[in-house]
C-alpha cells in the first residue's frame, strides 16, 4: 500500500508539472496524430503492393501496429521518463544528482521507475486502442473472451519485457557515462512495428532471442488471430519474469559502479 501511495503521489506531482504547461496538450496531440497517420501510411504503401506478407494480411499487420502503439504510449507514460532522467541526455548519472535519489528512503529501482509520469502518453495510449479496435473489426474474425484474455496477458508480458531492457539499457550507462545506449535501443524498437516473421532470418532471430522486441507486439496478435500456442504462451511469460530478474540485478550492481557527485 506505501508504494501505491507513493505512485499515487508522484502522478499528482507529474500532472501539476505538464499541467502548467497547457499548449503542450495540443502540441503532443498534433504529435500522436503524425505518428499513427505515418506508421498506417508505410503499413498502406507495403500492402498496396501485395495482399499478404508471409501471412500477413493488411488488417492483421495493422493489429501489430496498434499494439506496438499502445506498448510505445505506456513506455512514453510511466517507463521512459524516470529512466531518461536517470541515463538520458544530462541525465542524474552524468551529472551526479543521481546522490539525491540513493539518499531517499524508498527503493531506488522503484523510485527511478515511478516518480516521473508523462500523462499526454494517454493520448498515444487512445490512439493505440483505437487502431487495434479497427484493424480487429477489419479482420473479419471472431475474437473469443479467452482470445482477449490472452491478449492482455501477453500485452502486459511484453510490456514489462521493454520495462527490463530499458531498465538494463540504463544500468549500462553506470559503466559508460558518455554513451546513450537508450537512444540506440529506439531504433531497434522501430522495428516491432511489423510482425516477426516479415523479418529475414538473421533479423528475425535478434528481435526474438538477443533483443526480444519484435515479440513484444508480434504475440499479443497472434492471440488475437487464433495463432498461439500454449508454448509460445509460456515463452512470453517466461521470458518477461527472466528479463525483469536480470535487469533487477544487474541494476543492483551497477549501482555500484555509480561514481557520487560528492567523491
Amino acid at each position: 500500500m506505501r508504494f501505491l501511495r507513493l505512485i499515487s503521489e508522484f502522478i499528482k506531482v507529474s500532472l501539476k508539472e505538464e499541467s502548467a504547461y497547457r499548449v503542450n496538450f495540443a502540441i503532443s496531440l498534433l504529435t500522436s496524430l503524425l505518428t499513427v497517420a505515418s506508421a498506417a501510411l508505410g503499413v498502406l504503401i507495403v500492402f498496396g503492393q501485395t495482399e499478404d506478407v508471409q501471412g500477413w494480411t493488411h488488417a492483421s499487420t495493422l493489429v501489430v501496429l496498434g499494439v506496438y502503439l499502445m506498448v510505445n504510449a505506456l513506455r512514453g507514460l510511466f517507463i521512459s521518463p524516470g529512466l531518461e532522467s536517470l541515463a538520458g541526455m544530462d541525465g542524474e548519472v552524468w551529472s551526479g544528482r543521481f546522490d539525491f535519489s540513493l539518499l531517499r528512503p524508498v527503493d531506488t529501482q522503484f523510485l527511478v521507475t515511478f516518480r516521473k509520469w508523462r500523462l499526454f502518453s494517454l493520448i498515444d495510449l487512445l490512439f493505440g486502442i483505437v487502431v487495434t479496435g479497427i484493424a480487429i473489426f477489419r479482420m473479419h474474425a471472431a475474437v473469443s473472451l479467452w482470445q482477449i484474455l490472452l491478449f492482455g496477458v501477453l500485452l502486459c508480458s511484453g510490456t514489462v519485457m521493454l520495462y527490463a531492457i530499458l531498465l538494463i539499457f540504463s544500468a549500462m550507462v553506470f559503466w559508460s557515462p558518455g554513451v546513450l545506449y537508450t537512444w540506440v535501443f529506439n531504433g531497434l524498437f522501430q522495428l516491432a512495428r511489423y510482425p516477426l516473421s516479415m523479418y529475414p532470418g538473421w533479423l528475425r532471430f535478434i528481435l526474438t532471442w538477443i533483443i526480444p522486441v519484435g515479440i513484444i507486439t508480434t504475440f499479443p496478435v497472434q492471440a488475437l488471430t487464433g495463432e498461439l500456442s500454449m508454448k509460445i504462451l509460456f515463452i512470453g511469460i517466461g521470458l518477461a519474469i527472466a528479463l525483469v530478474i536480470l535487469a533487477s540485478w544487474l541494476f543492483r550492481r551497477a549501482l555500484t559502479h555509480y561514481s557520487s557527485a560528492s567523491s
